[in-house]
């Protein structure tokens, strides 16, 4: 990798130098500011672009200050361009939202000046192209976001809030940096692209116990910062915060542990252990967020728990070591989600208005078995006609597929219901082919933009086989259930343990109650 300067490092440049003329300014209606900032970020965008055109013409580069464990590395590559396009992109959005939605707020500038900073601290993050690099701009990531949180200072709910997210994404940090120093003293370098060529090389002669706990320690960082479980509990309470924040958080921030895995997969892949982590937890968080969202009333607080199934989700899929699809999964929640939650008033106001349907048809245990046969069905044929196009297809990634399409087998039962009407079940069976053909689809571009700068899927041993044949059945009971849901929905039983989830099985008062006794040792 060539030493020139990557273009991309002006981005969160311009960010920094906007949020320093904000913070001049943190009052009422300062003139002049919402423009800036918004124009900051248009132009953080246009850098991003360019560095992408930099990246197709002149290939990967980078620069960096200072030496051994305190090298401070930027580097632009086909990871690192994609975020940073994604993250401006994303900011830009944000901001422009934040004019109208912040103005005449009594800190207006103090927001604009802290938004534009933690931006910035994010594209620092995705260019980090050395350990030192990646742990501060981490810490900056927390500081920036922790004053957001606590943007309106006199909620205790955002005090709360913002306390939790302190211990576990500071906690996070802590595991990162052990990791990093690990990571230093086993391989003699603190550049990244360096490490991680080393772990894939050493990978194939079977890597030594530093390398596995660094990884592992990686992996509690990732876990961490993706809100997994059982430390979910600080994502379901940052609606305190203005909607901007939630946006930006939910976004793009929430994903940076993902990034983590992605960005040192070489590492993580050369530890089976820490791939099989990967899986388990992220596996079990991606179950309980999608089950407790089902359960919640509150549009934004249903989008939380969305997110915590979206992030269990990424880190199944890099424990399954589906890499490039994992990084398509953080580009196309990031923009899903942001548009999510800075579109769900008037998503309110929309359903509010709909004339209310009449009641929805319950599907019988033999419609719904047929369902999933007849899914599993049509999901089997697309796969083989995309392995006979594009080459075989791992295990890992059928098994990512047939999770998938578990949950378009719940529509496929709504079509076979009794009382429902032809036209809907040929509808619900259509939309189960779809699904299988986009993400086999998906899975080729994503292989194609992303697949040559990422370690290969590994070849599943009887370690993989047995997680995998875990977790696919896991999923598919869990679906199952859902889908026959409406059978036993009203039996006194479902309707307590709908409430204990409705409350995400009071993990989270755990949590507070660990605060609490934290803030009390810390008082003495």
């Amino acid at each position: 990798m060539s030493d020139i300067l990557p273009l991309t490092l002006w981005a969160p440049l311009v960010l920094l130098a906007a949020a320093g003329l904000a913070a001049l300014r943190p009052g009422r209606r300062p003139a002049g500011l919402g423009p800036l900032a918004e124009g900051a970020a248009l132009i953080s965008v246009a850098i991003a672009a360019a560095g992408l055109i930099q990246l197709v013409f002149g290939g990967p580069a980078s620069t960096g200050i200072f030496s051994g464990p305190i090298l401070l590395t930027v580097r632009l590559d086909a990871l690192s361009a994609t975020m940073t396009l994604l993250v401006a992109f994303i900011g830009w959005i944000v901001l422009r939202y934040s004019r109208t939605y912040l103005a005449g707020e009594a800190r207006e500038g103090a927001f604009h000046a802290l938004m534009l900073a933690t931006l910035a601290a994010v594209l620092f993050l995705v260019q980090a192209g050395s350990l030192l690099a990646m742990v501060l701009a981490f810490v900056a990531v927390g500081a920036g976001l922790r004053q957001l949180l606590l943007f309106y200072p006199e909620r205790a709910e955002a005090r709360r809030a913002a306390t939790k997210f302190s211990l576990v994404w500071h906690g996070g940090d802590l595991s990162l940096l052990a990791g990093s120093v690990l990571l230093y003293l086993t391989f003699g370098t603190a550049d990244l692209a360096a490490i991680t060529t080393a772990a894939s090389e050493g990978a194939s002669q079977g890597a030594g116990w530093p390398v596995h706990l660094a990884a592992a320690l990686l992996v509690l960082a990732a876990t961490m910062k993706t809100a997994a479980f059982p430390l979910h509990g600080w994502i379901t309470e940052v609606m305190e915060a203005p909607t901007p924040v939630s946006a930006l958080l939910h976004a793009g921030i929430i994903n940076a542990g993902g990034f983590l895995m992605i960005r040192s997969a070489e590492i993580v892949q050369s530890s089976p252990g820490a791939m099989a982590a990967l899986v388990m937890i992220g596996g079990l968080t991606a179950l309980f967020g999608a089950v407790v969202m089902l359960t919640q009333s509150a549009v934004k607080t249903a989008l939380a728990w969305s997110t915590i199934a979206q992030m269990g989700f990424l880190l199944l899929q890099c424990g399954l070591g589906l890499w490039a699809l994992a990084l398509l999964h953080i580009v196309a929640h990031s923009l899903y989600k942001a548009h999510a939650f800075l579109g769900s008033g008037g998503a309110v106001r929309a359903v509010a208005a709909l004339r209310r349907p009449g009641p929805v048809a319950a599907p019988s245990l033999g419609a719904v078995l047929r369902s999933f046969a007849l899914a599993l069905v049509l999901y089997a044929g697309v796969a083989s006609l995309f392995s006979w196009i594009a080459g075989p297809k791992s295990a890992q990634a059928l098994a990512l597929g047939a999770m998938l399409i578990f949950g378009v087998a719940y529509l496929i039962a709504q079509g076979l219901a009794d009382a429902a009407p032809k036209p809907l079940t040929r509808r619900t069976a259509l939309a189960s082919l779809l699904a299988a053909a986009a993400y086999f689809s998906f899975q080729l571009a994503a292989g194609k933009l992303w697949g040559p700068y990422l370690p290969a899927t590994p070849e599943a041993g009887p370690l993989e086989w047995a997680l995998i044949v875990l977790a696919v059945m896991t999923f598919g009971l869990v679906a199952f259930a859902q889908a026959l849901f409406p059978l036993w929905a009203h039996h006194p039983s479902t309707a307590g343990f709908r409430v204990h989830l409705a409350n995400g099985l009071y993990l989270n008062a755990l949590l507070d109650r660990l605060i609490g006794g934290f803030r009390t040792a810390k008082s003495r």
